[in-house]
């Protein structure tokens, strides 16, 4: 499909196409702290994000054990900002995201290790199990964020609850 393109054309394309999904990020998350959260906002990008393990039906796309274990690993540790970083507050009974500087700036760091680290890992594997490499990344910061989130959600309800009685 892509033949006809360089190998350097197409991690140009790459790289691009990174940007513009955390610029999306970034926007979407700064439209989200505008209305309530729920657990269902909560839960279900994580959800829907699972089904791209279905990538791996496909054997160009399939890696190592030990790079998935290892991307994974890397993606929990990146959780880790973004999970000090997000914040909830009540406000009129409902629990809202809190809008913080710290979370955008940890984003766009993140953006720029992952890109770092996305011309180096291209060296090592082909671009598909490159774009494997990093959705287990993606996945492996996305889930223990969206938990923590979750979790933080369930004592700001109760707390509420518990105040309203």
């Amino acid at each position: 499909m892509f033949s006809h393109l360089s190998e350097s054309t197409l991690q140009i394309v790459s790289m691009v196409v990174i940007a513009v999904f955390a610029v999306t990020v970034i926007m979407v998350r700064l439209q989200a702290a505008k209305k309530p959260t729920s657990v269902r906002k909560i839960i279900i990008p994580p959800l829907g994000m699972s089904t791209g393990y279905l990538m791996f039906i496909f054997p160009f796309m399939r890696i190592s054990w030990t790079y998935g274990i290892i991307a994974f690993g890397v993606g929990l540790l990146f959780s880790i900002p973004l999970i000090i970083s997000s914040h909830m507050e009540v406000s009129d009974g409902q629990v809202y995201l809190k809008r913080s500087p710290a979370f955008i700036v940890v984003l766009l760091v993140l953006l720029i290790v992952r890109l770092g680290l996305h011309s180096y890992i291209e060296k090592y594997v082909t671009i598909p199990q490159t774009g494997a490499v990093f959705f287990i990344l993606a996945f492996g910061m996305l889930l223990p964020w969206r938990i923590a989130m979750y979790l933080r959600y369930k004592s700001f309800t109760a707390a509420t609850a518990s105040l309203a009685r």
